[in-house]
């Protein structure tokens, strides 16, 4: 099972897991409600794990223009 992090907003990578042996609660998913899950994390076909999180480059970008949240695709 991989575990992947990509930035939300530019799709960037920000690291990857390569464990079988991990779970989520040590990867800390069990503290997110259900609609977060959904809208965080998504699955695939062949068990790995794709994690939406925002990169550092996005998170300032959003702090300084905060208008940028009310588009879609803020940040491609």
């Amino acid at each position: 099972m991989a575990v992947n992090y990509i930035c939300r907003h530019c799709k960037t990578s920000m690291g990857s897991l390569e464990s079988t042996t991990v779970t989520e609660q040590q990867l800390g998913f069990h503290f997110l409600t259900p609609e977060e899950r959904n809208d965080i994390i998504a699955y695939d076909l062949n068990g790995n794990v794709t994690v939406k999180v925002v990169c550092d480059y996005c998170n300032e970008a959003l702090h300084t223009n905060p208008d940028l949240m009310l588009v879609s695709n803020p940040l491609q």
